[in-house]
């Protein structure tokens, strides 16, 4: 029987869980604390490079992945989108997709960000858990980083297409294949020969990632191996109740927000997520929502909606609406609060949301964007910045849940917007 690229990535996934645990547990790491370092045996620092050693190894598989799709990701995402906005040929219609889209996006971002508030309240997991707080000063690694009008506006427009695609600047490829197609459709007769050309292009970028989709298993071997390895199930222990309930939220919006969304638009919202169930998996595996973007792209088409809004709205879905990093920042920040017993006010909750609600929409390409936004939030507030340092230890597996939420959150947009242009497929609705 042949085997899906889901039950593949499944097995990938446990087959990590074992290797990681067992190499884990060869170094007898459970032994000593890393607060302990400074006072370690040699034979402690011994296991320590040792596993070291062996989860740089593992992740190394994770890495060759990740670097293939971002190998791909730029001249996909400048193909199709250029393509798309050549075939439409109205700047007008142009104006009015790209309207809808944002504004779908704000929806989508009140909600989520509105759902981790509420959820954070209502289970209180800062008041209910008993953690040691970390010391005055402590360096969490994660610097606080304010966004301005300007940032934002220079990080948007590209100085260099060139330099936008090697660094996989996806907001700016997005911003120059605006122009371009705009400008193919401008011309006419003579831009017919270029956009065909473009279009054989994004066939191949999708050839290749077929051949790349073959690897995503052992990605996720090496992914999830290299974390247990070096992290040990012993971490979860002392953070469940914090894991269940932000996993519970981002089920509540996976499986209630967002079905009420498609039930609002008459949309299949079960067979949406069946279409896009192994695009979940890879991103929710590989805690990355951009290594499952090519193959969402290809779901997205299967499941009926046209090419030209798949092509405009996903590449921007991942710089202005991932939902499940949203939820993070205001359960995150109000898990801080807690745990330091600062009670926020309603309106400084509120005042946190409006903040959110725009400096997050500048976050695309900033590494661990969500924690550098939650850093700025807690300075914002007066509240402990070193606070951050209580969920660095799984945030690894938050990111998980909040990556795959984020794919379904965009597979849902995309949907949206299909449907208010009139071009998905009655059969889907």
């Amino acid at each position: 029987m042949k085997l899906n690229i889901t039950w593949k990535i499944f097995i990938g996934m446990t087959l990590g869980i074992i290797v990681g645990y067992f190499i884990h547990n060869h170094f007898d790491l459970g032994q000593f604390s890393i607060k302990d370092a400074a006072s370690l045996s040699p034979e402690q620092v011994a296991a320590n490079e040792g596993v070291k050693d062996w989860s740089s190894y593992l992740q190394l598989l994770s890495k060759i992945f990740l670097r293939l799709i971002q190998m791909i990701l730029g001249p996909l995402v400048f193909s199709i989108l250029t393509v798309g906005i050549a075939k439409l040929g109205d700047f007008k219609v142009v104006g009015r997709i790209g309207l809808k889209t944002l504004g779908y996006f704000y929806f989508a971002t009140i909600l989520s960000l509105i759902t981790g508030l509420i959820a954070v309240n209502v289970m209180k997991p800062g008041k209910v858990m008993t953690l040691d707080l970390p010391n005055s000063g402590t360096d969490t690694g994660i610097e606080a980083k304010k966004m301005t009008l300007e940032n934002f506006i220079t990080h948007v427009f590209p100085k260099s297409i060139f330099e936008a695609l090697s660094t996989n600047e996806v907001l700016q490829i997005v911003v120059f294949s605006l122009f371009f197609g705009i400008a193919l459709a401008a011309i006419g007769e003579k831009g017919k020969s270029v956009t065909k050309a473009l279009d054989a292009i994004s066939e191949v970028m999708f050839k290749i990632v077929g051949y790349v989709m073959t690897f995503a298993p052992y990605a996720v071997f090496g992914s999830v191996a290299a974390v247990i390895s070096s992290k040990g199930l012993g971490v979860l222990g002392g953070y469940l109740y914090l894991i269940i309930c932000f996993f519970a939220t981002l089920a509540f919006f996976i499986i209630v927000v967002l079905w009420v969304i498609c039930l609002v638009m008459k949309i299949d919202y079960w067979k949406l997520l069946k279409f896009v169930k192994n695009a979940l998996f890879l991103s929710f595996s590989t805690a990355s929502s951009e290594a499952s973007m090519p193959l969402q792209i290809e779901q997205l088409k299967k499941f009926g909606i046209s090419e030209r809004i798949i092509s405009f709205v996903l590449p921007l879905g991942y710089s202005f609406n991932l939902d499940g990093s949203m939820m993070y920042m205001t359960f995150a920040t109000g898990f801080i609060a807690q745990i330091y017993g600062i009670e926020l006010t309603l309106g400084q909750q509120v005042t946190m949301l409006l903040t959110l609600l725009l400096t997050s929409k500048g976050i695309a390409g900033v590494p661990r964007a969500s924690l550098v936004v939650i850093a700025g939030t807690l300075t914002m507030f007066g509240l402990p910045q070193e606070g951050i340092s209580l969920v660095l230890a799984v945030d690894w597996l938050l990111d998980m849940g909040r990556s795959a939420t984020s794919v379904a959150g965009n597979a849902v947009a995309t949907a949206v917007v299909a449907k208010w242009e009139g071009e998905l497929d009655e059969a889907t609705s």
